[in-house]
């Protein structure tokens, strides 16, 4: 077995459960007026609670793509893929967004910034999640 060093893997979920009391709330405050920072509303499968997250969401021409720096399996991502639909706000201005699929990819080969496919790479993720924009 051959173990991958902490910065060639996806965000470990200590880390993911401390951004929810600390970096959250902080980039929160910039999330979705300063762009690619975002602001993702979902909905609690089993809560039904709304809930918003802080991302970093990327334009396609048909939509966005979020890399899951967290995996694939984060509360908010399976509850977005569980409700089909989401909303994102960045710049201020609100999209609805449809159609969740997860896809794995070399960062390089989604069309990102240099500096973000670099951080990525660096990270070890893969896993993205495209959504469609139905807000047009």
């Amino acid at each position: 077995l051959v173990s991958r060093s902490v910065f060639q893997m996806p965000f470990s979920q200590w880390i993911a459960k401390s951004n929810r009391y600390i970096a959250n709330p902080v980039l929160g405050l910039l999330a979705g007026k300063i762009g690619p920072l975002a602001v993702l509303e979902h909905t609690g499968r089993r809560s039904g609670k709304r809930r918003t997250i802080p991302i970093m969401a990327f334009r396609k021409t048909d939509g966005v793509v979020i890399a899951l720096t967290y995996g694939p399996k984060t509360d908010w991502v399976r509850n977005v893929l569980a409700a089909g639909s989401t909303a994102i706000t960045v710049r201020q201005q609100r999209y609805e967004l449809n159609d969740p699929v997860l896809f794995e990819a070399e960062p390089a080969s989604v069309g990102l910034p240099a500096p973000v496919v670099f951080f990525l790479k660096q990270l070890g993720v893969r896993d993205f999640l495209r959504l469609t924009d139905t807000s047009r």
